[in-house]
């Protein structure tokens, strides 16, 4: 199992229109591949930022004939690359939609699926409100999959607000995190930092969190900075605000090192009732 790679985090702007999306994911890639990234990965709802149900159920499509899906497929081939596809909008039989992630191998195929467990249904106080439960299938299921270098753990956005996932994740043998995101510029102003950051240190693994950024369809405006965090908890790439990519060196040893120093994920006390 190779040692060392280069990961690559995107910051897209994305609005509702999602060939224009495709494309500026795709060339982003293209930049990122050119910069020396062996593995590349989208924010959540790369392909579409629509706004309400209506409009998000409209333009949701099936797996089996999803446009960005099969943009991702043929770019990760033609790229010869292991590719993170963020999260795209998959309309379900139920009527509902899921909130799926992809990783496609360099021969374009599915390496592995998840649907989003944490439904972002909250009220910050300041005029905005969602609720994705009203839209959006839960997923039901932990995922992890093997990449050359390691396994890597697949989350999305607001399942960063519940550790006890990330922790079952390396219980489970994951040495990097994935956290494509959309988080609002009130949230993630007060907490996307540090909630990566306490990730990464909570269970010792690499994370990865390519995001949205800017202000998109609804006037929904969403945080940036893209990051890449250590599992010592250190911040090795920010992207800011801006559109673009971030990349970072990545010596898999080092998980071993961090978890040696504090051995955190093999305790699991016997609290009693209180």
């Amino acid at each position: 199992m190779a040692e060392n790679f280069t990961a690559a985090c995107l910051q897209v702007n994305a609005s509702n229109d999602m060939a224009a999306n495709i494309a500026a994911a795709s060339d982003l890639t293209r930049r990122a591949v050119k910069a020396g990234a062996d593995f590349v990965l989208m924010p959540e709802n790369v392909a579409m930022m629509e706004w309400g149900r209506a409009n998000v159920t409209a333009k949701a499509l099936p797996e089996d004939t999803h446009t960005a899906l099969a943009a991702f497929r043929a770019l990760a081939k033609e790229l010869n690359i292991w590719l993170h596809a963020g999260s795209l909008a998959v309309s379900l039989p139920s009527g509902k939609v899921a909130n799926r992630t992809y990783v496609l191998t360099p021969q374009g195929k599915i390496a592995a699926r998840y649907d989003k467990i944490h439904m972002f249904d909250v009220d910050l106080g300041n005029g905005e409100r969602y609720t994705e439960s009203s839209t959006f299938a839960a997923g039901n299921e932990a995922v992890a999959v093997d990449l050359p270098w390691g396994k890597l753990g697949l989350t999305i956005c607001y399942d960063l607000r519940f550790p006890h996932l990330y922790r079952h994740l390396g219980q489970a043998g994951a040495d990097f995190l994935t956290v494509p995101a959309a988080f609002t510029k009130v949230t993630g102003e007060a907490h996307w930092h540090v909630l990566l950051r306490a990730r990464a240190i909570e269970t010792g693994c690499f994370v990865f969190a390519p995001a949205q950024t800017g202000t998109h369809a609804g006037d929904r405006k969403t945080f940036g900075h893209a990051l890449i965090i250590n599992p010592w908890g250190e911040v090795l790439a920010d992207a800011g605000t801006e559109p673009g990519f971030v990349t970072a060196q990545i010596n898999v040893a080092e998980v071993a090192k961090a978890r040696g120093k504090i051995p955190a994920l093999s305790l699991d006390a016997a609290y009693s009732r209180i």
